[in-house]
């Protein structure tokens, strides 16, 4: 059984808090009201907005060392929702992992929508969550909190992989935006 901590307690937060619930492992929940509380979960997941990450650090990098760290962000220009703000042969992913040399960093759940998490379904199919990550054993780690809770994990390779993750999240955010695609929906491998 896994212990995870949450960061952040918006629709993400609570939707992934539910997946981990329903697969038998404890889970706690962070709001931004929470700087004085200690994170205790062996896994930590950042569920906040990826400009809010700099503040995370700041506030708890201390607290993340020798923790796997889950980063569900995908770096948007919020203003003009029309790029990434990460370097091209970078990701969000990979710029946590340099300020966090201690933690084994990962990407996922960023190419999934809420709805689609807390559903556990996107379309007829389980809802799939892509994992990118250089740590083998903390993939698994994370691969079985998923799978516990109902949801399919899938192994995206390493954490160069996390920049491609975050191009499809990019993708899917921007026809959501734009109506072209609902915000219950998502990619699903069949």
């Amino acid at each position: 059984m896994s212990h995870v901590s949450i960061i952040g307690s918006g629709n993400m937060g609570q939707a992934i808090a539910a997946v981990i619930a329903k697969g038998g492992n404890t889970v706690e929940l962070f709001n931004s009201t929470d700087k004085d509380k200690t994170v205790s979960g062996d896994v930590v997941v950042l569920a906040v907005p990826y400009p809010s990450v700099a503040q995370v650090l700041a506030d708890r990098a201390d607290q993340l060392a020798g923790k796997v760290v889950v980063d569900i962000t995908n770096p948007l220009n919020f203003e003009t929702f029309d790029s990434l703000v990460v370097p091209a042969d970078s990701s969000a992913a990979a710029e946590l992992a340099a300020k966090l040399p201690d933690s084994k960093v990962l990407k996922a759940f960023n190419t999934t929508f809420a709805a689609a998490v807390a559903s556990g379904r996107t379309g007829d199919v389980p809802t799939t969550v892509l994992i990118a990550g250089d740590d083998v054993d903390a993939k698994a780690e994370l691969a079985g909190i998923i799978s516990a809770g109902g949801l399919r994990a899938v192994d995206a390779g390493g954490l160069k992989r996390a920049r491609e993750l975050e191009a499809a999240a990019f993708l899917q955010l921007t026809l959501a935006v734009g109506e072209k695609v609902a915000w219950t929906g998502g990619f699903a491998l069949v």
